[in-house]
């Protein structure tokens, strides 16, 4: 267990001094707020206070949307370290609460955040540089692997690619799903576990809170060994645009007979004021560790992990 600390205690620090030499600012932001994570994907942990009328509170599942709210504010450049909770099912690469690191760079193009990036996981994690970095673009990824261009395939034509594969899900798919899982189970697994891959310009479809031009998600992952550690954004500073994205994950989490989470009218507000044009990433940091130490489940890096925390 002391080893365990030792590293990861090693690895703050590492990452701290990373951005003193890049005059970017750490900050705090609060754990619970009035609203939680809109996205269908992600559900948030709700907390009651008691003693407070209208004492609802989400436990956050990013620091993103205080983080702009700052960045509304004039902050500049700035990163946080920070515990994150999500209600996901627990298994090698997840547990409920786990730690993040997040970052946004303002005027920064999500290329030259893209290398940054790369720049800090290779300090993180040595044995990912052992090798030099692959960058290439999602639809080549899918043209290499499965012959379908993710940016004008049909949502049949996907089915048509599962099938092929002999992926089969119950239930019904909608065209970003079957995207997500041709990714996780095709192409994430033909990566080249030695070396770090960063796969850029998404579809459209998978635009979470990134600007689109041309039909294409300017966003980007990055994966090692096996593990998505990253996921980063040309950030949508547009106040409408983003209220749009919210509203529509907000319909589909209704649709999905999901719960119902508030948006956050005060992230919104920030966006109507005014946030720079910045570059944005979040990074799990027990993944990291995964990869630093060579360890195959997340537990192993964690020092209470949800079954005994």
């Amino acid at each position: 267990m002391l080893d365990l600390l030792q590293e990861r205690a090693r690895v703050m620090q590492m990452i701290r001094a990373f951005f003193l030499a890049r005059d970017v600012l750490e900050v705090e932001t609060p754990c619970l707020s009035q609203a939680g994570n809109t996205d269908p994907f992600i559900e948030s942990f709700c907390v009651e206070h008691a003693g407070h009328p209208g004492g609802k509170r989400y436990l956050h599942t990013s620091p993103e949307y205080p983080m702009k709210r700052l960045l509304a504010q004039g902050s500049g450049d700035i990163y946080q370290l920070c515990k994150v909770w999500r209600q996901e099912e627990q298994g090698s690469k997840h547990n409920s609460e786990f730690t993040m690191l997040e970052w946004y760079r303002v005027g920064m193009s999500y290329e030259d955040l893209m290398k940054e990036v790369v720049d800090l996981l290779q300090d993180a994690i040595p044995q990912s540089s052992r090798k030099p970095p692959r960058f290439i673009a999602y639809k080549t990824l899918f043209l290499e692997k499965l012959s379908i261009n993710p940016h004008q395939a049909r949502t049949e034509d996907l089915f048509a690619a599962m099938v092929a594969q002999n992926i089969h899900v119950a239930g019904e798919l909608d065209h970003g799903s079957a995207l997500d899982i041709l990714m996780t189970h095709i192409i994430e697994p033909s990566m080249d576990a030695q070396r770090l891959t960063v796969v850029y310009d998404y579809p459209q479809q998978q635009q979470a809170l990134s600007q689109v031009v041309d039909g294409v998600a300017k966003r980007f992952e990055v994966y090692f060994a096996g593990l998505e550690l990253a996921n980063g954004y040309q950030e949508l500073v547009d106040a409408a645009k983003n209220r749009q994205v919210l509203m529509a994950d907000s319909t589909r989490r209704e649709s999905n007979q999901q719960s119902k989470i508030p948006v956050d009218e005060r992230f919104l507000a920030a966006l109507d004021k005014g946030i720079p044009a910045c570059a944005g990433v979040a990074v799990g940091i027990d993944r990291v560790m995964m990869c630093r130490l060579e360890k195959k489940h997340i537990e192993d890096v964690i020092s209470f992990p949800w079954g005994v925390a």
